[in-house]
């Protein structure tokens, strides 16, 4: 589940670069979604916002399309989650998993994952369905063709 959840959300990213190309900022806040201007911060040495001077949790650099964890300034490529409050973490942040309480859906055109409350995974990518045992790991694949 967390795979899944961490290529969705490397997708966003990517969509949030895309879209974000031609505004003239290099970083983006993930925590905003607004590009800002980051510098040095001589105490800590991390990058900071310019204006407030407050550390930024999770930004993008549109110029490398790296992610960055803000606290370390560790590159986080793939390692980015969408929480229950649809805000962006560090999959390394995440303490304790909650057991899903109902099934998550995602869906993005032709392609959706659901996440069943007992773990299972279901994923339609057009005429291909995916079920992953959430206990065992066991998939299979199903064309409709």
């Amino acid at each position: 589940m967390k795979h899944v959840k961490s290529l969705l959300v490397t997708g966003l990213i990517a969509t949030l670069l895309w879209s974000c190309s031609d505004s003239s900022g290099r970083y983006v806040d993930l925590t905003t979604g607004k590009s800002i201007e980051l510098v040095k911060d001589d105490n800590t040495g991390l990058m900071v916002h310019k204006d407030t001077k407050e550390p930024v949790y999770i930004y993008v650099d549109t110029k490398s399309k790296d992610t960055i964890y803000g606290k370390t300034g560790k590159v986080i490529n793939g390692h980015v989650v969408v929480d229950r409050e649809n805000k962006y973490v560090f999959d390394d942040d995440i303490r304790v998993v909650e057991p899903v309480s109902t099934n998550d859906t995602y869906k993005s055109g032709d392609y959706k994952v659901e996440v069943e409350k007992d773990g299972d995974i279901k994923i339609k990518d057009g005429d291909k369905k995916i079920k992953i045992d959430g206990e065992t790991g066991e998939r299979k694949v199903k064309n409709d063709d």
